[in-house]
């Protein structure tokens, strides 16, 4: 009996809680560990993507493919930027040359307004120059005045004259040296005024000289109240020399 007891208590002893501790140690190094683990999770990642990439082949979709259709697809809009680039080239030069011609085609019209004015003018002095001829012909010294018209011009208050000076047969071979002078007579406020041109220290003194020996078209621009109404003009014609005016004509308005 003390035997069997004997025993029990050995057997406690070396399994109870009084049992000697055990530590047990694995025969494989730490770092072949760590490069099983790693190698482990390659595997496992690469088997991931294999079976991922299978997947969207099985699927359809390619990324190869992808990738070559994204490249195509760069090239052909690479294409149609250099064809805007050029259309819009092309487009911004159209459009420079058709500003120059409509430059062109406005300062062609200006001048053929010019031209018309101008031939208006020779036509006006031809017809002047045939009932000159087709007249008697003249005696004496007298200055005769064609063709004087008087206009409002483009400013308020501005106005434009024109007229055609002829010397008489008997003194053509003398040069003829005076002024012109312009008499106007308007209404403003319910009063009567008169205005002479050129004025008393006018700068513009020298466009009224006149010199000629046959004939001198003349024309210019005069400038009252924009509020007053000019009821008629006269023009004058003074040889040096003279204080009397050698012709007259008015015209009213």
């Amino acid at each position: 009996m003390r035997d069997i007891s004997g025993r029990w208590w050995k057997v406690r002893k070396r399994f109870g809680i009084a049992a000697p501790r055990v530590a047990v140690h694995s025969p494989i190094p730490w770092y072949l560990r760590w490069i099983g683990v790693a190698l482990l999770l390659g595997i496992s990642a690469a088997s991931a993507a294999w079976i991922y990439d299978a997947g969207r082949r099985y699927a359809g979709f390619d990324q190869s493919e992808v990738a070559d259709e994204l490249a195509t697809t760069k090239r052909d809009l690479a294409t149609a930027q250099a064809e805007l680039d050029r259309l819009r080239a092309a487009a911004n030069a159209a459009e420079r040359r058709l500003s120059i011609e409509r430059t062109a085609q406005q300062k062609l019209a200006q001048q053929i307004r010019v031209l018309e004015q101008e031939n208006a003018h020779v036509k006006e002095e031809l017809a002047t120059f045939e009932s000159m001829l087709a007249s008697e012909p003249r005696s004496g010294s007298v200055l005769t005045i064609y063709r004087f018209t008087v206009e409002q011009d483009v400013l308020p208050g501005e106005y434009r004259y024109h007229l055609l000076l002829v010397t008489p047969r008997a003194r053509r071979e003398r040069e003829f040296h005076g002024r012109l002078e312009l008499v106007i007579s308007l209404t403003g406020g319910g009063q009567n005024a008169m205005m002479t041109f050129p004025e008393p220290g006018d700068a513009s003194a020298a466009e009224f000289r006149l010199a000629f020996k046959y004939f001198r078209r003349v024309e210019g621009t005069f400038r009252v109240n924009p509020k007053a109404r000019v009821e008629n003009v006269q023009v004058r014609v003074y040889e040096t020399g003279s204080n009397q005016p050698r012709a007259t004509h008015t015209v009213s308005l």
